[in-house]
C-alpha cells in the first residue's frame, strides 16, 4: 500500500476521514474559470452554455452537454468554487457546487436529464425523497432521471446463498484501489456490513425501496423502468455508468 493516510476497512469513522482526504485530492484541478453566476440557473442560461442536463456526484462529467455537481467543489492552489456559480474545470467540463439536502438552484423545467450514480445512499431516506422531488421539479416535461445505487438484494442474496458475488466484488475493488487501499477483508459479515457503514452510506435501497422513494417524490410509478448497465432511453446518459460499479448496482430510469 502506498504511503498516506491510514486506510482501515474495519473502522468506518476513521476511514471516513481518509476518504475525505482522498476525495479532496481528486477534486484538485489546474484551471478554474467562473463562466456564469446566478441565484437560480434558468433553462436559457444553461442553453447559452450548451448545458442540457446535470450529473450529480461528479467533479468532471463526461457528458458533452452536462453540468457536474457535488457538495465539494474542484479547487486549484489559489481558487475554489462557491455556491451560485457555474465553472469551467480545466477547460473541459462545467461544474456547479450543490448540496442535495437543500433546494436545487434551478428554475422549474430547466434541464432535460439528470444522472446520479451512487449518490442517494449517502443521505437519509427523508433527504433522498426531498431531493428526488426537486429533481422532478427541475426536469422539463418528459425529461429523464437515471438513478443507480448499490442493490441491497444483490448483497443479501450473496450473503445468504454464497453466490460468489462477494469474492468477485472484493477482487474488483482491490484492482480499483491498488496502491491506495489494502484488500478488503474476505469475511461475509464484513462484506455485508461495509455496504451500510463504509463510505458514509445512510440508507440502502432495493427496487421496492426505490419505487417507494420515487413515488413519494411525485414520479409516476408506472413510468419507472429497470435498466441494465449502459442501457437506457438515452444512450448518451446511460453511457455515464461506471464499469467499476456495475456488479453491485441497480439501474432505474423514470420520466417526469
Amino acid at each position: 500500500m502506498a504511503e498516506g493516510p491510514r486506510w482501515n476497512w474495519e473502522d468506518p469513522q476513521e476511514l471516513s476521514t481518509t476518504v475525505d482526504s482522498f476525495t479532496a485530492d481528486l477534486a484538485r484541478c489546474e484551471k478554474l474559470e467562473l463562466v456564469a453566476e446566478a441565484p437560480v440557473f434558468t433553462r436559457q442560461l444553461l442553453a447559452e452554455l450548451g448545458i442540457s442536463g446535470v450529473e450529480f456526484a461528479a467533479f468532471r462529467t463526461e457528458h458533452p452537454e452536462g453540468l457536474g455537481s457535488d457538495l465539494v467543489g474542484p479547487h486549484t492552489d489559489d481558487a475554489t468554487t462557491r455556491r451560485g456559480g457555474i465553472y469551467r474545470v480545466d477547460g473541459t467540463a462545467y461544474f456547479a457546487e450543490m448540496d442535495i439536502s437543500e433546494p436545487l438552484p434551478f428554475a422549474d423545467g430547466a434541464v432535460d436529464w439528470v444522472y446520479a450514480e451512487h449518490l442517494i445512499e449517502h443521505v437519509s431516506l427523508t433527504v433522498g425523497i426531498a431531493w428526488l422531488a426537486e429533481v422532478r421539479r427541475v426536469l422539463a416535461p418528459g425529461g429523464l432521471l437515471r438513478l443507480t445505487t448499490p442493490d441491497l438484494r444483490v448483497y443479501a442474496e450473496s450473503y445468504v446463498n454464497g453466490d460468489k458475488f462477494f469474492g468477485r466484488h472484493r477482487r474488483r475493488m482491490g484492482l480499483a484501489l491498488r496502491g491506495i487501499a489494502p484488500d478488503m477483508p474476505a469475511r461475509g459479515a464484513f462484506m455485508f456490513n461495509q455496504l451500510f457503514y463504509v463510505y458514509g452510506h445512510r440508507w440502502i435501497y432495493d427496487l421496492e425501496e426505490l419505487r417507494h422513494a420515487l413515488t413519494e417524490a411525485g414520479f409516476d410509478p408506472g413510468a419507472i423502468v429497470v435498466r441494465a448497465f449502459r442501457e437506457g432511453a438515452r444512450p448518451d446518459v446511460a453511457n455515464l455508468d461506471q464499469v467499476m460499479r456495475n456488479d453491485e448496482s441497480i439501474y432505474l430510469e423514470v420520466t417526469a
